[in-house]
């Protein structure tokens, strides 16, 4: 659970729950979600209640206006015009001015404290959720929830919430004066208010829906997005253009659809409550003419009642409005919510054991997983790495290579049997712990927008800067690096796109052999780079592997002749496992494998 931030925002609760971003579920009551996000802005009430002060001044100075230019027409009617009544009106004028200039500037410092906060709560609940989210939930899709909704939900809060306040007060205050001034002029102006009520209600029902439906169509277009500009040079190559073309106009027309329902449900309301607010003020003209006949009433009041009525329907009209628009914003929130809801990563349990000074031997015991219970990957696996031994891991696609290194990283947590580091299940150690015992190397590499001594750093933070040279050094990259312009100080952008891939992965090594981890997890790391520039990359991984307990997973099975031990998995099993000589000798699938792709006839 997050802590507390240093400004006093509570930690954020994380309701228990399943796995369910992935579906499709039905919104929350708003009562619910606006509950959930009042509870986020303890701390920070304070300045709400300022704001809720400052609206109450706000509405005040717009109620007496009508009242004085009433009781102004009334003095002109009696022969003499009232300075003082037009000096105090002046003055409502400007405190009017003033205090919604405060308010707006209140509110837009507390709303935009409260929104930092809960981008920063979401972000640190993203963090200690599972791989598995994150391998079913779509980039694009969390991208916007952190982006577009909590935008939609700072805009709300921002723009609407004072005005809320305001129009409450307003409302309430100016039902009482107009009780006050003239009680049968008020019962003509409240007959409309039950039609406000039950069309209020009709519109935001379906707009919370279409609302809802609107925020993910734009999760899924997002997602669609950022899926094809991550991968447009392989849509290029493949001249997958028109496709992904279709795929993102359906997906626009989509959310071009349900966003027009949506907006056309919202725009019903303005149009209908200007109808009634005419159809309320006409109530109260026929009503305060008939009156003034009779000698009921005098010519300011009606003035007064006139006005008031007008502010009267407008609070009716302007909270209808900001209901609708809160739609959009709850929306947004329940899709937050939802990642709230999210299954962190198991704790450690109770009395979790610190690794100290590990040293590497692992085993794996009749381990079964499977990322679909009913769908098993791995079937009772079961083999022994000892310290510093270089175990390669091979097999076709699919066969369970790189779920092996996900279950010894307890990226995920096997479904039976049980995997040992140093003679101790892996779930009884501290994860922290446990995960800094591994260094990585893995084809897709995996560079950040600082510097390359930074991302070498990266490994280990307290490094020196001759610590990053060494560890380059012994990686093979220093070369390319010291002719670069900048040299270590060089920024990488782009994931490292002016770099070649042999290069990039070059300072990848340099990462792993500056973090000194007692055990490596090499994924393919050469199969994407030309013979020669594999060549260099074998030399870098094997003063990595020296001491260090490997596990290297690769297809060119000329990179592994040298290992201690192949394991080759086959549907999920351990099909055949032995040096390269024995396996050679065996003359069994491995063997088959290794001729094959060297062009060997028997």
């Amino acid at each position: 659970m997050p802590a507390a931030d240093p400004a006093g925002l509570p930690p954020v609760k994380r309701s228990p729950g399943k796995h369910r971003i992935a579906e499709v579920v039905k919104p929350k009551n708003m009562k619910g979600t606006l509950s959930r996000l009042w509870s986020l802005t303890k701390g920070r009430r304070q300045g709400l209640w300022l704001v809720f002060v400052l609206s109450g001044l706000a509405s005040l100075s717009a109620m007496l206006t009508p009242l004085l230019i009433g009781k102004i027409i009334d003095s002109i009617n009696n022969g003499h015009l009232s300075v003082t009544l037009l000096v105090f009106l002046l003055l409502a004028y400007i405190g009017d001015w003033a205090v919604r200039f405060a308010q707006n500037y209140i509110m837009a410092s507390v709303s935009q404290r409260m929104i930092c906060y809960i981008r920063k709560a979401l972000f640190d609940v993203m963090k200690d959720l599972p791989l598995a989210f994150f391998d079913r939930s779509p980039h694009g899709d969390l991208m916007s929830r952190l982006t577009n909704d909590i935008d939609n939900i700072s805009s709300t809060i921002s723009d609407s919430l004072a005005q809320l306040m305001m129009l409450v007060f307003t409302f309430a205050g100016v039902l009482g004066i107009m009780l006050a001034l003239n009680v049968w002029l008020t019962l003509a102006a409240l007959a409309v208010v039950p039609l406000v009520f039950l069309l209020t209600r009709t519109v935001t029902r379906v707009t919370r829906r279409l609302f809802k439906k609107q925020q993910a169509a734009l999760g899924r277009l997002d997602g669609e997005i950022e899926e094809t500009i991550s991968g447009l040079t392989l849509v290029k190559a493949y001249g997958r253009e028109e496709a992904v073309i279709e795929e993102f106009e359906k997906n626009n027309a989509a959310l071009c659809d349900v966003g027009t329902r949506a907006q056309v449900w919202s725009g019903y309301l303005m149009p209908l409550m200007n109808v009634i607010k005419n159809l309320s003020f006409i109530s109260v003209s026929i009503a305060s003419g008939v009156m003034a006949a009779r000698g009921m009433v005098s010519i300011g009041t009606i003035s007064s009642f006139l006005l008031y009525s007008r502010q009267f329907t407008r609070p009716l009209n302007d909270i209808a409005s900001i209901y609708n628009v809160f739609q959009t914003a709850v929306a947004g929130a329940e899709r937050i919510f939802e990642i709230f809801d999210e299954i962190p990563e198991p704790p450690d349990i109770p009395d979790a054991l610190p690794i100290v000074n590990p040293k590497g031997d692992v085993a794996f015991e009749h381990v079964y997983f499977g990322y679909d219970p009913d769908i098993p990957i791995l079937k009772d696996v079961s083999f022994k790495a000892s310290a510093g031994a270089r175990m390669a891991v091979v097999g076709a696609t699919g066969a369970g290579k790189t779920t092996i290194i996900s279950l010894l990283t307890r990226f995920y947590d096997v479904t039976d049997g049980q995997i040992l580091l140093d003679g101790h299940d892996i779930r009884d150690y501290r994860l922290a712990d446990l995960r800094r015992c591994f260094g990585v190397v893995l084809q897709d590499t995996a560079l950040f927008h600082m510097s390359i001594l930074e991302n070498i750093r990266y490994g280990r933070e307290d490094a020196e800067d001759s610590a990053v040279v060494e560890a380059a050094r012994a990686a093979g990259a220093h070369g390319f690096i010291s002719r670069l312009p900048e040299g270590y100080q060089t920024l990488i952008t782009d994931g490292g796109g002016s770099l070649s891939q042999g290069e990039r992965q070059l300072i990848t090594i340099a990462r792993a052999i500056l973090a000194d981890a007692p055990i490596l997890i090499l994924d393919e790391a050469t199969s994407s780079v030309d013979t020669r520039t594999e060549s260099r990359i074998q030399e870098a991984m094997l003063r990595l592997t020296e001491g260090r307990t490997s596990f290297i997973i690769a297809h060119r099975l000329s990179t592994i002749r040298d290992a201690d031990q192949i394991l080759l998995l086959k549907n999920g099993r351990v099909a055949e496992m032995g040096s390269h000589q024995e396996l050679m000798a065996l003359g069994g699938i491995y063997s088959r494998m290794y001729k094959t792709q060297l062009g060997i006839d028997d």
